[in-house]
């Protein structure tokens, strides 16, 4: 139960990319095949790293920031440059072709998580973009001649992820510009709102389009599961989901059309990928300490369908009949008219 189709160990397996200014761990199509749409790279930043201004040609990016403090500045659409702060906590949203950068501002290493609407995204890197006209293109373009570009550098590879030693440092953090802490329409306090559900199973706070109207197409969860808390039998009919385990140990059951079930245990730093409409549950499985998921989707107003709503809703003589079970194992089920979302679980770890 270790590892399933669906699970992918993004430590382990990831595709790496390293600089001196930090680590990008990829998960996409090609190295976790069940992917649809959907992927999710880790960022970790060192103290006065930037991961350099690019755009994705095929994605939106939705990003929480794990630890630290980053400065994200974008330039997008008629001229609209924005700059602004994310801290720990913090969930921004980046549309696709924009222009952005993100630079690690503090005295720590920065770690994000990073979603895309793509199962493969496209990157175009600003060093590699300007590297592929001549000097006198660029001169042309901003009334110079040639040879003022004659020591700019054509990389043969973006360079992606870089130390920057002057400028905007973590021992210069008085040059922030001032407007980087104005309320901007791209970042949301997620883990700083109150949780849209909360009791002694665990807790669900979201960023999704009715909190966060940027968030179209995308959407984010940070669920928690108390020792004894599990998400509920559930399925999600038009949207998909992708996990990444930010803390804890949890359990997962998928049922696949084919009537395979895939059960696997996921520890922190492991991504699952749930396609639309495909049942499945979490439950912590460790008593001593919380899971902490984040969840994301690929619609701004994820709905779902779970078992404690929808299994009592149809007569117990039908739940009989369909299961071939007794019909009073459906009678003394307690009947709600709205799905738990988190239970509390009353039985031990059947694992």
């Amino acid at each position: 139960m270790s590892t399933g189709t669906h699970l992918f160990r993004l430590n382990l397996f990831g595709e790496r990319e390293q600089r001196s200014g930090g680590l990008r761990i990829k998960a996409h199509k090609r190295n976790f095949p069940v992917l649809q749409g959907m992927s999710l790279y880790t960022l970790l930043l060192e103290p006065k790293g930037v991961r350099e201004p690019h755009w994705h040609a095929n994605a939106a990016e939705l990003g929480y920031c794990k630890n630290g403090k980053v400065l994200v500045s974008l330039y997008g659409n008629e001229d609209e440059a924005s700059s602004f702060l994310v801290q720990t906590g913090e969930v921004f949203l980046i549309p696709s072709g924009v222009l952005h950068g993100i630079q690690n501002i503090g005295e720590e290493a920065a770690e994000l998580i990073l979603s895309f609407s793509s199962d493969d995204p496209e990157d175009f890197n600003l060093s590699t973009t300007m590297g592929m006209f001549s000097n006198s293109v660029l001169g042309n373009t901003w009334g110079k001649e040639a040879d003022y570009f004659a020591s700019f550098k054509r990389v043969q590879e973006p360079t992606f992820i870089a130390i920057c030693n002057s400028g905007m440092t973590s021992n210069a953090l008085s040059k922030i510009p001032y407007e980087s802490h104005y309320k901007t329409p791209y970042l949301y306090n997620l883990e700083g709102a109150e949780p849209l559900l909360s009791n002694g199973g665990g807790s669900a706070r979201m960023a999704r389009q009715n909190v966060w109207p940027i968030a179209k197409n995308q959407a984010l969860y940070s669920l928690r599961l108390t020792g004894k808390g599990m998400r509920e039998p559930h399925w999600h009919p038009e949207t998909s989901e992708l996990g990444y385990v930010n803390r804890g140990r949890g359990r997962m059951s998928i049922l696949n059309p084919s009537g395979n079930i895939d059960t696997y245990v996921m520890e922190e730093g492991d991504i699952y990928f749930i396609p639309k409409a495909y049942p499945h549950h979490i439950e912590n499985i460790d008593v001593s300490q919380d899971l902490h998921v984040l969840v994301f989707f690929d619609q701004g107003m994820p709905k779902d369908i779970g078992f404690t709503g929808s299994v009592p809703f149809y007569t117990s003589a039908l739940l009989a009949a369909s299961t071939q079970s007794p019909q009073s194992l459906f009678e003394g089920l307690p009947r709600y008219y709205r799905d738990s979302f988190i239970v509390d679980k009353v039985n031990p770890v059947d694992l």
